[in-house]
């Protein structure tokens, strides 16, 4: 496998993702938990799992998954959402391990209580 966790922490991040050979990347803007209709669910727990469909939605447009991912970078509004981004990316996730950091941010709409970029190869 070209991609692949380094010291993975086994919920869902490694603390680096080795990439070998790559013979296609894809930067995945910030995704914001906005949906077809340009609504914002009021729960966080919507929220962060229609930021991660839109995620998805963008890996599909290049032709990759999920398991593409080697690095993600999630800003939360507040830290108070720690536990339960944890527990959603980890459902999202499951076993696969891209390196990961998290930074608590004045997020650019107050509505918005969390925003995701991701960097995907394959």
């Amino acid at each position: 496998m070209p991609n692949r966790a380094i010291n993975p922490t086994g919920v869902s991040y490694a603390q680096a993702h080795l990439v070998e050979d790559p013979t296609r990347w894809l930067f995945v803007s910030g995704q914001i938990p906005v949906d077809a209709e340009d609504k914002v669910p009021a729960a966080f727990d919507d929220q962060c799992r229609l930021v991660w469909r839109n995620i998805e939605a963008q890996l599909t447009a290049g032709g990759m998954t999920l398991h593409d991912l080697v690095k993600v970078t999630v800003f939360l509004s507040d830290r108070g959402y720690r536990e339960a981004n944890y527990r959603i990316r980890h459902e999202i996730l499951g076993g696969h391990s891209p390196a990961l950091t998290i930074i608590i941010a004045d997020i650019y709409d107050d509505a918005w209580l969390l925003e995701i970029e991701a960097i995907a190869a394959a």
